[in-house]
């Protein structure tokens, strides 16, 4: 049972991310793309909350906060996103920046224990810009060529353009301080609907699937729709979407129990409706958690693609643009997420791997990392209509503030 020491304030929690979601609100969700006038105003939310929390604010040259304390002993790095998908959920980062501030604000200030939390909002987790670019420059994993680089995906708009209009141009970016940290604890909702379905309150982490990403192009000869015979057409679209039901059909006898794939965007050149096209492009990603069975399907993708320039009448070729390894949560962090959930939420907690990714991955690359799940309304997320219930919302924040106590020892 809890004891009584301090302990998560839902209805300060509850303030906080209906504070946020009313900040760029679209319907029941947010539209807040990375550095939108909405996100830019969380930032500043966020940036005026950290003193109450004991802790010192700062916004880096990638526009990542973060809060530092000057407490004695271990300190815990916690924290998640602020940005939003367009048009999508109200919960998707913002909860699990506002457990972090909830953590800080109830341990930080707690005699009793030696350490302190500390915060990271990391940004563009989303991928406006390029993915999980605030938390993979913390871990070094960003250059200032890749900042050049950088488009965001629906105007076009440079980032440095975009960090120049935030005021943030010219400003350092921070990275990983060695040793600073015990660790790095993230709260995010599931995404899926496995803790609903099964009733439960609490996700523990186990792994968080490695994404590979392959830009697919098929070559055929543009041609007049209504004059070319089909016998003698080279039509790249038809192509393409014989090589998609291919992969439904041969990837399942080489996939792992828990493998997913997608094809998330098809591209006809020209695009017209009487015209054969010359060329047509799709976008592909697999996601496991096992970077051998990751290795096994992409061979088997490559020969399929032989087979296609074998056989004609089309070529085509597969680019690997997008490599993510997956990444193991600590044991440790494991076990105080699911004592935690024994003490606040009557024990109905499950390990299990995370089908999405996040900043906490990144962060594993430097220090043990860990992640607590809440349930997801009818497993929706990305989507205006993502929800939790209130209560499940208190209830994961007491157990995140338990478990971050655990961590620092207390």
């Amino acid at each position: 049972m809890p004891d009584n020491r301090p302990s998560a304030d839902g209805a300060r929690v509850l303030a906080d991310v209906n504070a946020l979601r009313a900040i760029g609100a679209y319907k029941t969700g947010v539209h807040k793309p990375t550095f939108s006038e909405p996100h830019k105003q969380s930032l500043e939310w966020l940036v005026g909350k950290l003193p109450d929390a004991g802790l010192t604010a700062a916004i880096d040259g990638i526009g990542n906060v973060f809060g530092n304390s000057a407490k004695s002993g271990p300190k815990l790095l916690a924290g998640s996103h602020l940005e939003s998908q367009n048009y999508a959920g109200w919960l998707d980062g913002p909860l699990g920046v506002v457990y972090a501030l909830e953590a800080a604000r109830v341990l930080n200030a707690d005699p009793s224990l030696e350490g302190a939390v500390e915060l990271g909002a990391w940004c563009d987790e989303e991928g406006h810009f390029g993915h999980f670019l605030g938390s993979r420059s913390y871990v070094g994993q960003v250059n200032e060529a890749d900042i050049d680089a950088a488009r965001d995906r629906t105007g076009g708009r440079t980032m440095r353009d975009a960090l120049a209009d935030m005021g943030l141009a010219g400003r350092p970016r921070i990275t990983v301080e060695p040793g600073r940290h015990v660790g790095y604890l993230e709260a995010h909702i599931e995404q899926g609907d496995t803790l609903e379905s099964g009733k439960l309150a609490i996700g523990i982490v186990t792994s968080i699937v490695g994404i590979w990403q392959y830009q697919i192009n098929f070559i055929g000869e543009q041609n007049h729709a209504g004059t070319t015979r089909m016998a003698a057409r080279k039509d790249a679209g038809l192509a393409l979407a014989k090589f998609c039901v291919a992969i439904d059909e041969r990837f399942p006898a080489a996939c792992g129990p828990r493998t997913v794939w997608t094809t998330g965007r098809i591209t006809l050149d020209p695009g017209a409706p009487s015209i054969i096209p010359g060329a047509a492009q799709m976008l592909f990603q697999i996601r496991d958690d096992d970077p051998s069975v990751i290795a096994r399907l992409e061979e088997l993708l490559r020969t399929m693609a032989s087979e296609v320039n074998a056989k004609g009448p089309c070529t085509m070729t597969v680019e690997k643009i997008r490599t993510g390894a997956p990444a193991m949560m600590n044991a440790g962090f494991q076990d105080a997420i699911e004592a935690a959930s024994k003490a606040f939420a009557g024990g109905r907690s499950l390990r299990m791997p995370s089908g999405a990714g996040h900043d906490a991955q990144m962060l594993a690359t430097v220090m043990p990392a860990g992640m607590l799940f809440v349930p997801s309304i009818g497993g929706i997320s990305h989507h205006w209509t993502e929800n939790t219930a209130d209560t499940d919302i208190v209830a994961g924040a007491q157990v995140f503030v338990d478990a971050c106590r655990r961590i620092l020892g207390g």
